[in-house]
């Protein structure tokens, strides 16, 4: 049931939060949720080379604010913060034509410390990839070794498609580590695009597994912990193929993984057969 249910979603009030926060009435609150998914729409489009990780929404009596999480606040900001008002000129002019007067409207840039955390920009790179034209198998092992590098306990990719063009189209993923979907505390991350090809369309789904948050850290900024394992055969319990490279898996034809490397097992101790004793003679 982990797969059937939106990782995030399904997180709210243990691990994350609303992205929107406001009070409306039955009236209003249509229009404010399709005005918020408008809003996130056009910034994605907008600021398409800014690395936009996510927007947040929050209202209050004739304000607006919105906060836009990035790894490269500067291309958002601009020289003396030109961008940001220029920005705010776009939105007042698609979402409140005429109403300028009476709405305050506040937009703040919070950077990103480690994109290679969030599966949003992850993912962002993986479809600038796809859409060059790179091998999908090349571009799923170099991001998967981006994550492991910034402190992640696990990263699974999806692509489905016409990979490499091919003229059937299929499902392809590639895992690290572990991914606990049915884990509240877990702290997983999640994101889903796709790539626009000249064979068609790629779909990507990215997980990331960023450690537990307890109830002391619940809602804050995330932690990762260390962890260590084996290799050995329980790496193959999450059903994928082990792929050429160590800790690897997923479904690929590549070459099988060798035996895992470390100290070997010492040899174990035996103990010599103890003949049976003679009988006592009465």
């Amino acid at each position: 049931m982990g797969h059937k249910v939106h990782p995030f979603g399904f997180r709210i009030g243990t691990t994350t939060t609303w992205p929107s926060r406001w009070f409306a009435r039955d009236a209003a609150y249509r229009s404010q949720v399709r005005q918020d998914i408008g809003l996130r729409a056009f910034l994605k489009k907008e600021l398409k080379d800014c690395a936009v990780n996510r927007v947040e929404v929050e209202r209050s009596r004739g304000a607006l604010s919105i906060t836009i999480h990035t790894a490269k606040p500067g291309y958002v900001i601009g020289r003396a913060g030109d961008g940001i008002d220029q920005l705010k000129k776009k939105i007042i002019k698609e979402f409140f034509p005429g109403k300028s007067k009476g709405l305050q409207l506040h937009l703040s840039v919070q950077e990103v410390g480690r994109p290679n955390l969030e599966a949003a920009l992850v993912c962002q790179g993986v479809i600038s990839d796809l859409e060059r034209r790179m091998a999908f198998r090349r571009v799923l092992k170099t991001s998967i070794e981006r994550v492991k590098k910034a402190g992640a306990l696990g990263v699974k990719i999806a692509v489905s498609g016409r990979l490499n063009g091919a003229e059937i189209a299929r499902r392809e993923w590639l895992y690290w580590g572990k991914i606990p979907l049915t884990n509240l505390r877990a702290d997983v991350d999640y994101y889903q695009d796709f790539a626009q090809t000249i064979a068609g369309a790629i779909g990507v789904k990215i997980w990331i597994y960023r450690g537990d948050v307890f109830e002391q850290d619940r809602l804050s900024q995330y932690q990762p912990t260390t962890q260590t394992r084996t290799p050995g055969r329980s790496d193959r319990r999450d059903g994928g193929r082990p792929m050429g490279g160590a800790g690897f898996h997923g479904r690929d034809r590549g070459p099988a993984r060798g035996p895992a490397t470390g100290a070997s097992r010492p040899p174990r101790e035996t103990v010599p057969a103890v003949p049976p004793s003679a009988p006592v003679a009465a």
